[in-house]
């Protein structure tokens, strides 16, 4: 509607000064050609006598006749010397000489001296009066002034005419493209349907033009349920086929833990396995929800965080790691709580691993949503390299084992739920991950 708009107003601003132009032009037309039949009338009534020019004392024309008239009335001769004029000109002082040169007829504008003003004239050369060979310029006025008057006149009607015009065409417009573009309104609304899961494909109540497209979407989203079968198909596969080796573990934590001397270390296998049989489930759940179904999940976060920080403490018990919480009371967060666990478990290790002797989790509520930071006393993380360690497959620590994935599947997490993931420094000294919920 506004490109609509612009070209239309485009189109106006362009054609007023043409009509404005043509108009000028018709308007000098009708003129001349009245001038021309003025002189006529003053040619009709002039007649030769012993030589000399004789007009009569009153005009056919009353025009002529009058003081105040606007049309003014001179004859000159091939000298260019003033022979007659009406009695209009009495008070007027035309600076206009004529040239007898055999053109015929000329029109044009002269200026009068001493007031300035501006008068149309036509002059036309003639050389037969009555029968009788003569040389005379007979010559007809009329004031400028007219014109312009009218001119304005008809500019204004131009104005208000395309303006009304141009309210009238936006009008059309709103309602021709309102009218147009109301498949598309549908469309629309066919695919906020489809994402929110009550449809499954598009229907085919579409006009001809865009069935091409509703085909290549509906083609699109069946691909995409496909793929998503077939992911959902190869967890299902993995799952079963890390049951055994899972089982295998747990009878050997079971082992373990009826032995006094490595009751811990089964306790802390226990916990890794529950964990992993606890990311099993969470993946093929994630693989069959669509994200809407997560997003409108509240976890309390104090339990999540005590759960995992007893498990690094026995995994980094050498280090002896202080943990602190700053949580409000009571404290959720907006995220499906296997999510949590797999965001906090990747954030947690890494600051557990990497920092000198203390770790802080805070949480505060913000008028956008829930800010969640994870802080350490570490070495930290250099500001050109943060976007990079966010990558899959990219590591800043080379002494201890890893994929470098971790940060990447909290990144992956983070953004699946609408959040934003940021860097910085730390008031403990090292880094400082802050992870921003946006307000459901």
């Amino acid at each position: 509607m506004l490109a609509a708009t612009t070209l239309a107003v485009l189109f106006m601003l362009g054609l007023l000064p043409a009509m404005q132009g043509a108009f000028s032009l018709a308007l000098q037309d009708s003129i001349e050609q009245r001038l021309a039949s003025d002189v006529t009338t003053l040619i009709s009534a002039a007649r030769i006598e012993n030589g000399r020019l004789v007009m009569p004392s009153q005009l056919p024309d009353e025009r002529f006749n009058l003081t105040d008239s606007r049309l003014l009335g001179y004859i000159y001769d091939r000298e260019g010397r003033l022979v007659w004029r009406s009695r209009a000109t009495k008070d007027e002082s035309i600076n206009y000489k004529p040239r007898y040169d055999g053109r015929g007829n000329e029109f044009a504008r002269t200026r009068e001296d001493g007031t300035g003003k501006e008068f149309f004239v036509y002059d036309v050369e003639v050389k037969l009066l009555g029968g009788k060979n003569a040389a005379f310029s007979i010559v007809a006025l009329q004031p400028v002034r007219e014109y312009q008057q009218t001119l304005e006149g008809l500019r204004e009607n131009l104005y208000l005419g395309f303006g009304a015009a141009l309210v009238v065409l936006l009008a059309l417009l709103w309602v021709g493209l309102t009218w147009g573009l109301r498949a598309l309104k549908r469309l629309s609304q066919e695919l906020d349907q489809i994402e929110s899961g009550a449809l499954e494909s598009l229907s085919e109540e579409h006009p001809r033009e865009l069935l091409r497209l509703t085909g290549s979407l509906n083609r699109l989203l069946r691909s995409e349920r496909e793929q998503r079968r077939r992911y959902r198909d190869s967890l299902d596969d993995l799952a079963h086929s890390l049951k055994t080796p899972l089982t295998v573990l747990q009878g050997v934590s079971e082992d373990m833990a009826q032995r006094p001397d490595e009751r811990e270390q089964a306790w802390v296998l226990q916990s890794q396995i529950e964990r992993m049989s606890q990311q099993i489930s969470y993946q093929l759940q994630r693989a069959s929800l669509r994200k809407s179904g997560l997003v409108r999940h509240q976890v309390r976060l104090r339990p999540v965080l005590t759960s995992l920080c007893i498990t690094l403490d026995k995994v980094y018990r050498d280090k002896r790691v202080k943990t602190s919480f700053d949580l409000p009371e009571p404290c959720h967060v907006p995220i499906e709580q296997g999510a949590l666990l797999e965001m906090l478990g990747n954030l947690l290790e890494n600051a557990y691993r990497l920092c000198l002797s203390e770790v802080r989790i805070s949480l505060r509520q913000t008028v956008a949503g829930v800010e969640l930071c994870v802080e350490d006393d570490g070495p930290g993380v250099p500001p050109d390299q943060r976007a990079r360690i966010l990558q899959r497959g990219e590591r800043l620590d080379r002494q201890h084992p890893g994929q470098g994935i971790g940060l990447a599947v909290v990144k992956d997490i983070i953004e699946s739920y609408g959040a934003q993931l940021t860097l910085g420094d730390s008031a403990l000294g090292g880094a400082a991950f802050r992870i921003h919920f946006p307000v459901l």
